[in-house]
């Protein structure tokens, strides 16, 4: 794997706890087992990855999201990023199923003057940490995606702002996980074990795992872990989005590239299926689908792309982005012997998959805490600096 640090094969190793059955937790407990530590992983839902890897559309996009004060938060998406490729495809060698990785690239579009100008500006500061961007008038990117409404004014190109189907990377992370010889454990909620004032484990149900090292991985539910003392308990909160997914014929999908409209993204996948997302509401652990959620995804999915309104619905959900203070991931020790947190990664998600296993296994065998992950560590949350 890209950029992999060196682990030596002969020293002991590690037993492990995850708590959270989601991407994050399962890419990490796959790395770990692969180098022969004793991973259990307890999924609080009957299956794993169910959560917000289920809900989310996959986009890989590290350039397009960057936003000012998140400079470091971008250089370890495109450090991501730049993992993807060989992760994608170990990752497939190692489960023997796909992950729909897919190449072709995002367009980011604007319809109006004033959105072309925004998206101006907001790729010459991305460009300035970076990114890699095609600026392109109205009639060439159309003749990348002849979809487009009619009243496109511009887009920009980002090529290397990928994809993957989230529901077959779970799938396989969940798969590869277990042919490591990582143990699974489903549909009972895990307590972090506490003894001496440091995580020896979990106790899931009637059981206790015991573990060298525990890791807290659950998401936007990881605040509320039971066993977790007070004082480390991750500011993660609920950012429910809304999505559907409209149906395309597979053999002529309207649209190759990710596309992001005015106030929506659509995201086409191979077996014909387009999704169309997100709403960002603060309203809790509220699952409801809303007509006002829907109504304004495909009011803004039409202007971008009309010939939606003859592709039938296929689906619609709502997910919980694993939301932190400043919307940024939180990684590494708590200042509590043997507990970590791998959590609040937000939009970012899948992006982040590789990165964080990478960043994470390198913390728990080598004892290293990355300079790459150092800057979103729970200390920053502290009103009292430690001593």
């Amino acid at each position: 794997m890209q950029n992999a640090s060196p682990i030596d094969s002969s020293s002991t190793r590690p037993s492990v706890a995850i708590i959270g059955g989601g991407v994050i937790g399962l890419a990490l407990g796959w790395r770990l087992a692969s180098t022969g530590c004793p991973v259990t992983l307890v999924e609080r839902n009957g299956e794993t990855g169910r959560g917000a890897s289920w809900a989310a559309a996959g986009m890989l996009a590290a350039g397009i999201e960057a936003e000012p004060t998140e400079e470091a938060l971008f250089q370890l998406a495109r450090w991501s990023q730049a993992l993807w490729p060989g992760f994608a495809a170990e990752l497939e060698a190692a489960a023997g199923l796909p992950v729909g990785y897919d190449t072709t690239g995002t367009l980011v579009c604007a319809f109006t003057r004033d959105q072309a100008e925004k998206l101006r500006h907001g790729i010459q500061f991305q460009r300035s940490l970076g990114g890699v961007f095609e600026w392109l008038g109205a009639a060439a990117a159309r003749e990348r995606e002849p979809g487009l409404a009619p009243s496109l004014v511009a887009a920009a190109f980002s090529p290397n702002d990928h994809q993957v189907d989230n529901r077959l990377l779970a799938t396989a992370l969940t798969q590869a996980f277990r042919r490591a010889g990582g143990r699974l454990v489903t549909g009972v909620e895990a307590s972090v074990d506490m003894a001496g004032g440091r995580a020896v484990g979990i106790v899931a149900g009637e059981a206790r795992h015991a573990a060298d090292v525990t890791v807290v991985a659950a998401g936007a539910w990881s605040r509320m872990v039971p066993g977790l003392p007070a004082a480390v308990r991750p500011p993660t909160r609920p950012v429910k989005g809304q999505m559907l997914a409209l149906r395309m014929p597979p053999a002529a999908p309207l649209v190759r590239h990710v596309v992001w409209g005015g106030h929506c993204y659509l995201v086409p996948r191979a077996d014909g299926r387009l999704l169309v997302g997100a709403t960002v509401e603060e309203r809790g652990f509220d699952a409801e689908i809303t007509a006002g959620g829907l109504l304004g995804l495909l009011d803004d999915a039409w202007r971008t792309l009309p010939a939606i309104e003859d592709l039938p619905v296929h689906e619609t959900w709502a997910g919980f982005r694993p939301g932190s203070p400043d919307d940024q991931p939180i990684l590494g020790p708590t200042g509590i012997d043997g507990l970590l947190v791998a959590t609040g990664h937000h939009r970012n998600g899948i992006l982040l998959t590789p990165a964080t296993a990478e960043a994470m296994t390198e913390l728990i065998l080598i004892g290293r805490t990355s300079d790459r992950i150092r800057p979103f560590g729970l200390d920053r949350f502290e009103k009292e600096p430690r001593p």
